[in-house]
């Protein structure tokens, strides 16, 4: 009797091995899982090309009603329109010839990007810009355009 107890007992702990293991892993495929639902996006690529090709009217598309625009330490609330009249005149004086971005993170609801514009006349820009997801749509909120210190 003690034998089968022994055998008991070691059959006890292998089964709590083998569920502890399953349970690990299905927690890690929950885990990933959520990650991935947690940033199901990243910047939409709109967003990308229409800096990577100076598209302003295509910028504006993306923006709230309202955006918080600091352009070359020049800061201010705008509205979308006045914004894109703004992007518009920054585009024709620095044509971009390339845009990538550096950095990129946030949450499903807002998200953020820091990215480098090239210009045509060799200048370089740090753009960074917050999107907040409302109805399943990017909208820009604030957008900061410096120049970059190389």
């Amino acid at each position: 009797m003690h034998t089968f107890s022994y055998y008991s007992h070691t059959r006890i702990v292998f089964v709590f091995s083998e569920k502890a293991m399953i349970k690990r892993t299905i927690l890690s495929f929950v885990f990933l899982l959520g990650l991935s639902s947690a940033y199901p996006s990243e910047i939409p690529p709109e967003i990308v090309n229409a800096f990577k090709s100076g598209n302003a009217g295509l910028l504006a598309q993306h923006f709230n009603n309202t955006v918080e625009f600091n352009m070359l330490d020049n800061e201010n609330i705008y509205s979308k329109v006045q914004a894109e009249i703004i992007l518009r005149e920054f585009f024709k004086n620095n044509v971009p010839v390339d845009f990538s971005l550096l950095h990129q993170g946030g949450k499903e609801s807002s998200k953020y990007a820091i990215g480098i514009l090239t210009t045509q006349n060799n200048k370089k820009f740090r753009v960074t810009f917050l999107i907040k997801n409302i109805d399943n749509k990017s909208f820009i909120h604030q957008l900061r355009i410096e120049y970059e210190n190389v």
